[in-house]
């Protein structure tokens, strides 16, 4: 049977998905979820509510399928590109879901969930359990999952998914889309494809025919040019945003054995990043806070001329993991990142300019996935993580245990160093990654001090 009439619309439709998640029990049949990547942004929002929309209408379903954006409620204010579409397209956020609002794991566990991925094809380590309930991936990322005949995938590396959900629409059910779903998709394919400016290196002929299919179907839509503005500018507004709340706007992790990283979007150039006062303790902070012991920002602005100028950096507390994770990508060949070292005023951050402007994050997270599977190798080989760095006096292993030390910030232009602290001390900025002291060998340490200074002829 089918789930939903044409005449429901998206509004009613996604009211109507709360009122199916509140009504669920262990008797019901269960759930759809379409859920998007964790980053959440406009196109893995967008391709979830237009498919699960679509499955409702166009498909026979024993169970409803159920948009489920996969960051939590309270981080969806940070998606200011995301709340002014769903503003433009007449759409209120309260009939959202959120993966805080939907217990997956505990609906797996009951055999009652079905799941499709868009905009993602593999989940994250901390979803590997729901895996057996995948039944269908729509993705325009490198394809990372191994085949199966239980689940089809949909793979094509266009400048948006959201290209190919609309494909999927026009093909099997042309008449779902109304001038409300049309906005929701056009909008997504020209902020992801860069207002189909082929410079920018996105946009790709199937995202420039289905812009054009739903400009001639639907035209009332908004002019492209004012529209594509119009989210750009709401996706570069990070006024009065936190440290936290920058990097969790655009967010995605990755993690292997005893190495958990994020890689944040950051929109603004690096300089001015790495000058907001206090950004030390900010991202030590953020680390302990969210469990990371590594992170990568990857900052995005645009010159006079409008074109894109990327700088990267990378974070850690730990010297083993930060200059691992750095000669990785300075010796990436597939993309080359054309990294040049830039000047940074902490020790703990290294800052880089990247030259190959095309290389956004789509493209250097495989770098990333393939770095991490290669060390989760070595790892495994040597049986023990400090073996790796036995023979390397300059990266011994360290724990990511530091406590975080609170910073002067950056008064002006010109960046300095942090404040020397005592190198005995544990987080210390400057101790270059050396292994903890106890406490025992601390105060040793002092006590030998103080008998030299006692026997020396300045102390007598």
């Amino acid at each position: 049977m089918k789930i939903f009439g044409l005449r429901v619309t998206m509004e009613a439709y996604l009211r109507s998905c709360r009122d199916v998640i509140k009504a669920c029990s262990k008797n019901s049949p269960g759930l759809h979820v379409v859920m998007g990547n964790e980053a959440c942004d406009v196109d893995s929002m967008v391709s979830a509510l237009t498919f699960a929309y679509f499955l409702s209408k166009s498909l026979d379903c024993k169970r409803v399928p159920v948009p489920v954006l996969n960051i939590p409620r309270a981080e969806f204010p940070l998606r200011s590109d995301s709340s002014f579409l769903l503003r433009e397209t007449g759409l209120s956020q309260d009939y959202l879901l959120f993966r805080d609002e939907v217990d997956l794991h505990s609906l797996h566990k009951n055999k009652q969930l079905t799941l499709t991925l868009v905009d993602h094809n593999v989940l994250p380590s901390a979803d590997s359990e729901l895996e057996d309930a995948v039944v269908e991936v729509i993705d325009h990322h490198l394809l990372q999952r191994p085949s199966s005949p239980s689940c089809p995938v949909t793979v094509e590396t266009v400048g948006s998914c959201a290209t190919l959900v609309t494909e999927l629409i026009a093909q099997k059910a042309p008449e779902v889309l109304d001038q409300q779903v049309a906005q929701l998709l056009y909008g997504t394919i020209i902020l992801d494809c860069v207002n189909m400016a082929p410079e920018a290196g996105k946009v790709t002929p199937k995202d420039s025919q289905y812009a054009i299919f739903l400009e001639k179907r639907f035209p009332k839509l908004p002019p492209r040019g004012a529209l594509f503005q119009s989210l750009q500018n709401a996706k570069f507004d990070v006024s009065g945003l936190s440290t936290e709340q920058m990097l969790l706007k655009d967010m995605k992790a990755a993690s292997a054995g005893d190495l958990n990283l994020a890689v944040s979007v950051i929109y603004m150039t690096l300089e001015a990043f790495l000058q907001r006062r206090g950004l030390q303790q900010d991202l030590c902070e953020f680390c302990h806070n969210h469990s990371y012991n590594l992170l990568i920002a990857m900052t995005i602005s645009f010159n006079d001329n409008k074109e894109p100028f990327r700088q990267l950096a990378v974070y850690s507390s730990s010297t083993v993991y930060r200059e691992e994770m750095s000669k990785a990508l300075e010796n990436a060949k597939t993309p080359s990142l054309d990294l040049k070292p830039m000047s940074s005023p902490y020790l703990d951050v290294k800052a880089y300019l990247q030259g190959n402007t095309l290389a956004s994050r789509k493209k250097v997270m495989p770098i990333i996935t393939d770095f991490l599977k290669e060390r989760e190798r070595k790892v495994a080989q040597s049986g023990n993580i400090e073996d790796l760095y036995l023979d390397d006096d300059s990266n011994q292993y360290q724990s990511d245990s530091q406590q975080c030390t609170e910073d002067a910030g950056i008064e002006d232009d010109t960046p300095f160093p942090p404040t020397p602290m005592n190198s005995l001390v544990e987080g210390c900025p400057l101790d270059n990654g050396l292994p903890k002291i106890s406490p025992e060998v601390l105060v040793e340490k002092v006590t030998k001090m103080a008998s030299m200074e006692d026997t020396s002829p300045e102390g007598q």
